[in-house]
């Protein structure tokens, strides 16, 4: 077979464009919030370079931060250990009992394609009182669980819930798809070999589907925690990180910061630290998953 010559200059020149897209679009703004980080300023005036004192205080000296930072980490942990795995048992249900599956495959991931506010604003109405039409308490009364019924999103200790359970079914579908995927690339082969040695149902699953499906299933908890820690639209929209900062995650705590109290060296800090738990986050996700796959390899 007749293989192609290129050099490398040819292949530096088609690559450059998007790799200087790349960095001007990801890097840079980076090493700007990095910068802007250690000032003092509100984003229109004068600056004062101020060193580390915005990382201090928002280590040492602010209420809300740590809460918020909490908030952030149960929502990628619900995403990770409930989402991921619902995800991945839904998808060899439909891998292994749908015969044309992609309609259903399709309707999962609707959600994940609508307008944010619009799923905000469906849920708000979901989540209202009985008194103004809510489904989840008018059920619960027609349950004769009048005691379960609650103000959803204006308890501070149930708001942060409801959010999140917005969340997990807002992408549950995305995390269905990517997983069933990768369930449709294994060879059905393996499957009819493995039937043969008596391995079917779950059992196969457990042996085979479940070991070579590591890197995809990688792929979806990365993608779910780094998707978490940025969390901030559905949150806006539905609470607005009340009541009493009460649902604030990182992401809304720095955009409070920045924009409303127009502290933007501030908020420059804190998205500085966003991006650093980003980056800690997914090397320690791949070295754990690395280990696993030469556990299965």
């Amino acid at each position: 077979m007749n293989v192609l010559k290129v050099s490398r200059w040819t292949i530096a020149a088609f690559v450059l464009p998007c790799l200087l897209l790349y960095v001007c679009l990801v890097f840079i703004p980076i090493l700007v919030s990095i910068y802007s980080g250690t000032l003092d300023w509100n984003g229109i005036g004068a600056s004062k370079f101020v060193g580390f004192a915005n990382y201090t205080k928002m280590f040492t000296n602010d209420s809300v931060f740590w809460p918020a930072l909490g908030r952030t980490f149960l929502l990628a942990g619900f995403s990770m250990l409930v989402q991921v795995p619902i995800a991945l048992f839904v998808a060899i249900l439909i891998s292994r009992y749908v015969r044309k599956p992609n309609f259903l495959v399709s309707s999962y991931f609707l959600p994940v394609i609508l307008s944010v506010v619009v799923i905000g604003q469906l849920w708000k109405t979901i989540y209202n009182p009985a008194s103004m039409g809510g489904m989840i308490n008018q059920i619960l009364i027609q349950l004769g669980l009048d005691s379960w019924t609650h103000s959803w999103l204006t308890e501070p200790k149930v708001a942060i819930f409801a959010v999140i359970l917005v969340s997990l079914w807002q992408y549950l579908g995305y995390h269905i798809l990517i997983q069933f995927t990768g369930i449709q690339n294994i060879p059905a082969d393996i499957y009819e070999a493995a039937k043969i040695d008596g391995a079917e149902g779950f059992k196969a699953d457990r042996y085979i589907t479940l070991p070579m499906i590591v890197p995809i299933f990688k792929i979806s908890v990365v993608l779910s925690f780094i998707g978490s820690l940025q969390s901030f639209d559905l949150i806006m929209v539905m609470t607005g990180g009340g009541p009493a900062h009460a649902t604030d995650v990182i992401s809304s705590h720095m955009y409070n910061m920045s924009f409303l109290s127009m502290k933007y060296g501030y908020g420059s800090a804190i998205a500085t630290f966003l991006v650093f738990v980003c980056l800690l986050a997914t090397l320690i996700i791949n070295f754990l998953f690395s280990r696993l796959d030469k556990r299965y390899s």
